[in-house]
């Protein structure tokens, strides 16, 4: 792979779930970009959802010198967080319902929404949400999760069982499940989309609220999404995907987790909007990330420049760049 095609697999772009245009799909072909995130909502059904699917995967194809699958991503959580309906697919309850049931019930129907998926060529959903709400009478206070009923509950061993089944499901149905938003979400008030400086000040290193994470680790799952929050009891200086005690030292050796450490959107949201996007992706990468996650395409050319322009002038960085990208394939070929 060229320095060009290794960058593009570490890199997640979005395109509308309703179909890319022309300039989404010229933006993934001129920079090999190897992985694509189906956004906002559609109603079409499973089967014009494939042909939308296929037509980015014929781009991404045609522009790659290798034989790479694509890791095809949306957020099929349930409630107020599903990009997928129409024909073929399930309408989800909120995951404080699915979090009502018995896990058997929960992961046999999660393989059947996996599957759907599946149908419609998805095979990362960018589900299940980890974070655990203190409680229901906070819940409304907490904007990102609680207000929108997207917690399996409000203690860990609940929301454990829950992200447990929820992916042994998704991953049934061939699937990839994405464990979110680590280390938790679920203890802020702010939205990380539409605010600056959001900021959790309880969790620790070694929180009590850490353990659907680390369950879902030991269970086998591939993925792990950081929250753009701060965590001042962790690293107060540095926003979760700029810190490498967040990714290296509590993902990597106090979790032990091997897969894939994906951002949660870096383009739109508020939170970055104080570093530029080129910053955005250098100190990402350089603080152990894995993959990016943008989900407006006319920004990604400044993202996927900067890292070629980084790796290009700089071996140590662009070592990191290998590393990630060999991580990401390795999850690849275990697909197959």
């Amino acid at each position: 792979m060229s320095l060009k095609e290794r960058i593009g697999q570490v890199l997640m772009v979005g395109v509308p779930a309703t179909g890319s245009s022309a300039a989404d799909r010229s933006t993934i072909a001129a920079h090999e970009l190897g992985n694509f995130f189906l956004k906002g909502r559609s109603s079409a059904g499973t089967g014009a959802t494939a042909g939308a699917v296929q037509r980015v995967e014929s781009t991404i194809a045609k522009a790659l010198s290798v034989d790479v699958d694509a890791f095809v991503a949306t957020d099929q959580e349930g409630g107020y967080v599903q990009v997928l309906k129409g024909s073929g697919f399930s309408t989800l309850p909120t995951a404080l319902v699915q979090g009502s049931w018995a896990t058997a019930t929960l992961r046999e129907r999660a393989e059947v929404w996996g599957g759907q998926l599946a149908a419609a060529g998805v095979n990362v959903n960018l589900a299940p949400v980890a974070d655990t709400v203190p409680s229901a009478s906070f819940a409304p206070s907490n904007a990102p999760i609680g207000y929108w009923k997207r917690e399996y509950g409000y203690d860990p061993a609940t929301v454990s069982a829950a992200t447990r089944a929820f992916s042994s499901g998704m991953l049934a149905a061939g699937v990839d499940p994405v464990i979110k938003h680590f280390p938790g979400l679920g203890r802020v008030t702010k939205n990380t989309d539409t605010a600056r400086n959001v900021t959790d000040t309880k969790t620790t290193r070694r929180d009590g609220y850490l353990k659907p994470f680390r369950d879902g680790i030991a269970a086998g799952n591939d993925w792990v999404m950081v929250s753009n929050a701060y965590y001042s009891r962790i690293d107060a200086k540095n926003i979760a995907p700029f810190s490498s005690t967040i990714m290296r030292s509590m993902l990597r050796e106090d979790l032990g987790f091997n897969g894939i450490i994906v951002s949660d959107d870096m383009c739109d949201a508020v939170q970055l909007s104080p570093w530029t996007l080129g910053a955005r992706a250098l100190r990402f990468f350089e603080a152990g990330g894995t993959m990016m996650l943008c989900v407006d395409a006319p920004k990604m050319p400044a993202i996927a420049n900067a890292l070629y322009a980084e790796a290009g002038k700089d071996p140590a960085f662009a070592r990191l760049i290998d590393a990630a990208a060999l991580h990401v394939l390795r999850v690849k070929e275990d697909r197959r």
